[in-house]
């Protein structure tokens, strides 16, 4: 029996033994290391479960895709597996799970776009239940089942759990790599030196204002409504935090003039996941700058603003980044393993806990007190 826990339904989460199902042909079973409670976990919880561009979650589900394991078994296979990049996997390695399996046949998989981009996309701790066998979909689990398909990245045994748990969340993180893209049109983009804003400091908003400092950002100012995320964000490297609740938005958009000589930000990126921050992030933005939009990924409403102010009138380049890359998972290792010599990424992961307790796992990481939150089966 494995023992995983589900949300049943909005607010109400349960522990329970399912049985073990063997992997079959092309699948792989792997008893999880450490898997890491998202934002979007969150928002299951609470029952805000739009989520994909409409696709609704369907209850109940076994949560959990930032997810580290080793290899338990692997089904039987026509060709060896491999991981992405091609390195043999066996049981007993460790590996990283891309959440996302396209359908193969639509437009976009057939482009070369993202999984996420797929409108029949598979996604683990989303949009599997545990309904049925093999029921263990999820990362929230001391083992997953992952269908034929499954995308894996081998993790360094010496790279520690508690940095590696965080490849999903740095591979959001492309974001800033497509902002670095629009350099190729004059006066676009990302540029070396420029100001980053980092709207929010949970583990998203966390990951960007450590990859905009990988990226050549100038100075990076990081909002938040909690002093304890905030102080997180500083030792990691930000050069400025507000509290956006104790100073208001119009103090706190004197100080983002004050700091950038009157232009705004050359890049905001929003990581609050509220409607709202998106009117707050447009107004710190310069004229000509770019916002790159990654934490609504909940439906949560409609919002009102002045689109030719905010948008036309600034020139605003916007950018919507609706899952991870996978292309960046591999840089996204190499990069954390190089870049915890120069700040303590380990910080990140603030409180662990075992599945048998995972009430007070979630209670915690709808805590402000608190960054990335994960299990430890």
């Amino acid at each position: 029996m494995v023992l995983a826990a589900k949300i049943v339904g909005p607010g109400n989460l349960e522990v329970q033994d399912f049985p073990y199902t063997k992997p079959g042909p092309n699948a792989v079973t792997i008893k999880v290391e450490m898997c890491g409670i998202c934002g979007t976990d969150k928002h299951t919880f609470r029952g805000e479960n739009t989520q994909y561009g409409g696709r609704p979650v369907q209850y109940p589900i076994i949560p959990g895709h930032e997810i580290l394991g080793k290899i338990l078994e692997i089904g039987s296979r026509e060709e060896p597996l491999t991981d992405y990049y091609g390195s043999p996997l066996r049981e007993g390695d460790r590996v990283i799970v891309l959440p996302n399996i396209g359908c193969g046949k639509c437009y976009y998989c057939k482009h070369g776009f993202p999984p996420y981009f797929c409108p029949d996309t598979v996604d683990y701790g989303n949009l599997l239940n545990c309904n049925k066998p093999p029921y263990l979909f999820g990362g929230w689990a001391e083992v997953m089942y992952l269908l034929p398909g499954t995308t894996l990245f081998k993790a360094p045994d010496s790279m520690a759990p508690e940095i590696a748990v965080l490849t999903e969340v740095f591979a959001v993180t492309a974001s800033l790599d497509k902002a670095k893209e629009f350099c190729t049109v004059a006066n676009e983009g990302f540029r070396f030196g420029d100001t980053v804003l980092v709207q929010g400091a949970g583990p998203i908003g966390i990951a960007h204002l450590v990859k905009a400092q990988m990226l050549g950002a100038g100075r990076v100012i990081v909002v938040d409504k909690s002093d304890y995320r905030l102080a997180l964000a500083k030792e990691l490297g930000a050069d400025y935090v507000f509290n956006i609740d104790e100073l208001g938005l119009n103090k706190l958009l004197k100080s983002v003039m004050d700091i950038t000589n009157g232009l705004g930000a050359d890049v905001v990126v929003e990581c609050a996941g509220v409607p709202e921050a998106i009117i707050q992030g447009l107004e710190f933005l310069r004229v000509g700058g770019m916002y790159v939009v990654v934490g609504i990924f909940v439906s949560l409403g409609e919002i009102s603003f002045d689109p030719h102010r905010l948008i036309l009138a600034k020139n605003a380049r916007i950018i919507g980044i609706g899952g991870d890359e996978p292309t960046s998972y591999g840089p996204s290792m190499q990069l954390m393993a190089k870049w915890a010599n120069f700040l303590p990424l380990n910080k990140i992961v603030t409180h662990r806990f075992k599945i048998a307790d995972a009430k007070l796992a979630i209670q915690q990481a709808l805590d402000l007190n608190s960054c990335k939150v994960v299990f430890e089966p």
